[in-house]
């Protein structure tokens, strides 16, 4: 009995459409912002220092 009524409470075949477009609008807000981030001067010039200093190591 109690299987059969968690059945039918628990409904749920997927995201709808509209929770698809807000998922993706969230995803491509995240990415402009993580885009902003690491194209700003000051993180670029720390990426390219982390880079030289790791091809200048020696092994």
């Amino acid at each position: 009995m109690c299987q059969k009524m968690w059945k039918l409470l628990r409904r749920d075949e997927g995201m709808v459409t509209s929770e698809y477009a807000m998922g993706i609008i969230a995803a491509v807000g995240f990415a402009a912002v993580l885009y902003a981030v690491v194209t700003s001067g000051e993180v670029s010039a720390e990426l390219q220092d982390i880079v030289k200093r790791a091809l200048s190591a020696r092994m």
